[in-house]
């Protein structure tokens, strides 16, 4: 019986390939065999460090319903001004810091905004404890006087400007409310920097003839020489950026500088209310604010603090406190007193050495 042989299919049987002569002489390059298995790949995952938690936003404190009111007017340097004071106090539920600038106004273009007319009813809807105006950046350009328009800081523009600022001072209330009035700081251009030199210089006359407060802030965004400065000291004295890529806007760290200048004068006149963790306040926990006398007013009613001689405390009614102090109209004027309001000296002891009485006596 003939043997049957089994042929297997072609592509089953092994397949031999003929070596090169590189490969008989440095061998290798059969593929027909097969290579051994790769240890399959784990990945590594790199374990991260435990990353320290970001630190919990402040909770946000509620305001009193009598909370003292601060209101801020005037153009975007005043609504930067007013972010920084919501900063200051955020966590001071006695005050609340209430935003009502507009950022193009000043008292150059009235036909856009008059802040003199729209100031009234501002004061009279807010009812505010305090005002702080910041405003004039937008005023580097020509108005209309009396059908004329006037170059900058030509002689009648600037009469106009100072007549325009005592109108809007006197609309915010004059001396009724305690005004505080924020200078304008160095710009990166040096005749813009000129023009607000100006403008300053009118703010300050016009606020401390009505009894309010000029707060300066120029010193704080130049440098030693006066020049205007993109990095500065922050209010805990760190260098960071000020002011914006333009030279005009400022950053957030320098509107919270600015705040910081009216920061203190404002706890200065709100007292106890502008502290932390206030549970409730009544009108006796707000101080009475101070209102120095107009021009005009009699100065001598004003309580004076006595001076206190390194010696002789008594000699000058020093040894009391000021509260305790009666009225200076009331009181016998001292030796100081006769020397500074009267130009006389009190007659010296006989025999010291600074008695120069002529024909000399002997004592």
């Amino acid at each position: 019986m003939a043997a049957l042989h089994l042929v297997e299919p072609a592509a089953a049987q092994e397949r031999v390939e003929r070596k090169s002569i590189l490969q008989l002489l440095f061998g290798g390059g059969n593929s027909s065999k097969s290579e051994a298995p790769q240890p399959e790949r784990t990945s590594r995952v790199k374990r991260s460090e435990p990353r320290s938690a970001a630190p919990a936003p402040e909770p946000v404190v509620e305001k009193l319903e009598n909370a003292r009111k601060i209101l801020l007017v005037g153009d975007f340097l005043a609504g930067g001004t007013a972010d920084g004071l919501s900063a200051a106090f955020a966590q001071a539920p006695g005050v609340v810091v209430v935003d009502r600038s507009n950022g193009s106004s000043g008292l150059v273009r009235d036909d856009y905004y008059d802040w003199p007319g729209e100031a009234r009813g501002i004061v009279e809807e807010v009812q505010p404890s305090i005002i702080v105006v910041q405003l004039g950046s937008n005023d580097r350009q020509q108005m209309l006087v009396n059908g004329e328009r006037e170059a900058v800081r030509s002689p009648n523009w600037l009469a106009e400007y100072e007549r325009r600022t005592r109108s809007l001072i006197d609309a915010l209330g004059g001396r009724n409310t305690p005004l505080l009035w924020i200078g304008l700081p160095a710009f990166k251009s040096p005749s813009m920097s000129t023009d607000m030199v100006a403008l300053n210089s009118v703010f300050r006359a016009q606020i401390e003839k009505a009894g309010g407060e000029f707060i300066d802030i120029w010193d704080g965004f130049v440098d030693e020489d006066g020049k205007f400065i993109f990095t500065g000291s922050d209010i805990n004295g760190q260098q960071v950026r000020l002011r914006g890529s333009d030279g005009i806007n400022v950053t957030a760290a320098g509107r919270r500088k600015i705040a910081f200048y009216a920061e203190k004068s404002i706890r200065r006149l709100l007292g106890d209310a502008a502290a932390e963790g206030v549970s409730s306040i009544d009108s006796a926990g707000f101080p009475e604010i101070f209102m120095p006398p107009a021009p005009g007013e009699n100065a001598a009613a004003v309580m004076r603090t006595m001076p206190v001689a390194m010696t002789d405390p008594a000699l000058d009614g020093g040894s009391a406190l000021l509260g305790e102090m009666p009225s200076t109209t009331g009181l016998v004027r001292s030796p100081r007193d006769q020397l500074v309001l009267d130009g006389t000296l009190p007659e010296p002891p006989q025999g010291r050495v600074d008695n120069f009485a002529w024909p000399r006596t002997d004592p």
